[in-house]
C-alpha cells in the first residue's frame, strides 16, 4: 500500500486516528448528514443558492465521518478524509472533492456566483452520494471493519 506523507503527518499528530467503532457517533453524524441536506433544499427554495451550497457539501461530509465512526476512524481534516475514501474505502471520491471545492469558490470567491442549477447539481450528487455511504455502512461487517482499519494502518504507519 502506497504511504501518504500528508495522511502520515496527520496520523502522527493524532488528527486522523483508529479508535473504537462508535454506533452513537455515526447515528449523530447521519442525522447531521440528512439535517443538512434538508436545510440545502429549504435554503435552494428561499433562493439562498450560495448557503445551499455549502449545506450540500456539508451533508456529504458528515455522512463520510459516520462511515468512518462505524469503521472506528477518527479524521479531523477535510481533504484527508476525501483521501481516505478513495483509499482505503475504494470509494470514488470525485463527487465530494468537487462538492468541497464548489462550497470555497462560493464562500471566499465574491467572482463566483452560485446558481439554482449549481445547487440542484449538487443536491443530487449529494443525495445519491449519501445513498452509497449509508448503503455501505449498512453492509458493514466486523470483517470489514479490520480490513479497513488495516488498510488505513498500512497507509500512514
Amino acid at each position: 500500500m502506497k504511504k501518504h506523507v500528508f495522511l502520515t503527518d496527520l496520523y502522527t499528530a493524532k488528527k486522523i486516528q483508529v479508535v473504537n467503532p462508535s454506533e452513537d457517533m455515526k447515528a449523530a453524524y447521519l442525522r447531521k448528514s440528512e439535517s443538512y441536506l434538508q436545510s440545502a433544499k429549504l435554503l435552494r427554495d428561499n433562493e439562498h443558492f450560495e448557503e445551499a451550497v455549502s449545506m450540500a457539501y456539508s451533508s456529504m461530509y458528515y455522512s463520510v465521518m459516520a462511515l468512518f465512526f462505524r469503521a472506528g476512524i477518527k479524521c479531523e481534516n477535510h481533504s484527508a478524509a476525501i483521501l481516505l475514501l478513495q483509499e482505503v474505502f475504494g470509494i470514488d471520491n470525485t463527487d465530494i472533492g468537487t462538492a468541497k471545492r464548489e462550497r470555497i469558490d462560493k464562500l471566499y470567491y465574491v467572482n463566483t456566483v452560485a446558481t439554482i442549477q449549481d445547487v440542484e447539481d449538487l443536491i443530487r450528487k449529494a443525495e445519491s452520494f449519501n445513498v452509497k455511504i449509508f448503503d455501505l455502512i449498512e453492509r458493514m461487517t466486523n470483517d470489514k471493519i479490520k480490513i479497513f482499519r488495516e488498510k488505513l494502518k498500512s497507509i500512514v504507519e
